[in-house]
């Protein structure tokens, strides 16, 4: 089982997004076939913590233009890592440290990664 249209489309405006904020780095993960609460994991970097805010900031505004709000917001007071859940999506926004500390994309290696499309994206 892939994610749906619909949730790698929300995926890639979220990279794209954390792009034009220029994220050092952005991950897609499939998590459809594992989670039931989710389809993608959008994992995104940044060198401080004002950066991980503005990305933070930029993902919810161009979903925000496609109709879609967050459910859950975390993390924001501490500025290192923010959780952002849109239910088809959960984008991760962490700051450089804790994204080689964490290594979500790792922990996930089993599920498969998307093609984001974005500059900055890992694959």
């Amino acid at each position: 089982m892939s994610a749906p249209d619909r949730s790698v489309e929300l995926a890639r405006v979220a990279a794209a997004a954390a792009a034009d904020k220029m994220a050092t780095t952005i991950t897609g993960v499939d998590v459809s076939g594992h989670l039931p609460l989710t389809d993608v994991f959008v994992i995104a970097s940044a060198p401080t913590e004002r950066q991980v805010g503005a990305i933070v900031d930029e993902v919810e505004d161009k979903l925000r233009d496609l109709g879609t709000k967050p459910l859950r917001r975390e993390g924001e007071r501490e500025g290192r890592w923010v959780l952002l859940d849109f239910g088809d999506i959960i984008v991760h926004v962490q700051h450089d440290e804790e994204k080689e500390y964490y290594e979500l994309a790792r922990l996930w290696r089993d599920c498969p990664l998307i093609d984001l499309g974005a500059v900055g994206t890992e694959q």
